[in-house]
């Protein structure tokens, strides 16, 4: 039988980000799924909608001008600029569900999460990687939505990202979905020393998955 996560009862915010392609949004999706308790933030971005995207659920899509203004207002908790999208998280929204004893998920990028550990250090960050890049590569292209010039420049992107994984509290790696949304579950738990960044063994296997072919 499932065992069922107990949470603190403090409310807390956690910081997802991941390279485009890692698998943080299906990681993130599955996860609440199991908890309805958790509350996922949704981002604002000035990204063209995808075909199977909805507005409100995956993302709120406003254009460059709207951004900016809730930019200026100071109603973004962070805001970036990704592969020359921007995108940005609502303060009040995050703030409600904190409010309302609701755990928070911020899927975000490296650049969002530092902002969001200036402005709120109690929160816990975790990087999400591909057990591979030949595997991040094959993810990429496997979306079928992007040209193989686009696909480049996020392959050059998302390994400049992983760069910064050790600016986290905790490492997943997303090989295998089910053992993710568990590694995932600890970390929400306050149980995650597994995944923890200070641990060796995350560390050596982090150091595989961004070895060069030949310094592996």
């Amino acid at each position: 039988m499932y065992r069922k996560t107990v949470y603190r009862k403090t409310a807390k915010l956690f910081v997802i980000a991941a390279p485009s392609g890692a698998g943080k949004t299906t990681l993130v999706k599955a996860l609440t799924a199991r908890r309805p308790e958790l509350r996922f933030s949704i981002s604002y971005t000035t990204r063209r909608k995808r075909r199977n995207e909805v507005h409100g659920v995956d993302y709120l899509f406003v254009d460059v001008d709207e951004f900016r203004r809730l930019k200026e207002r100071g109603a973004l908790l962070e805001s970036a600029e990704v592969f020359d999208n921007l995108y940005g998280t609502s303060r009040t929204q995050v703030q409600a569900h904190l409010d309302a004893g609701h755990p928070v998920i911020l899927e975000i990028d490296w650049q969002g999460a530092a902002q969001v550990r200036e402005a709120m250090p109690e929160c816990v960050s975790v990087f999400v990687l591909p057990p591979s890049v030949e595997e991040l590569e094959h993810r990429l292209r496997s979306r079928r939505t992007d040209t193989d010039a686009v696909i480049e420049r996020r392959l050059k992107d998302a390994l400049s990202d992983m760069s910064h994984w050790d600016e986290f509290d905790h490492v997943i790696v997303n090989d295998r979905l089910e053992q993710a949304v568990a590694d995932l579950e600890s970390v929400l738990a306050g149980t995650g020393t597994s995944s923890a960044v200070s641990n060796p063994e995350v560390r050596e296997a982090v150091a595989q998955i961004l070895a060069r072919p030949g310094e592996r």
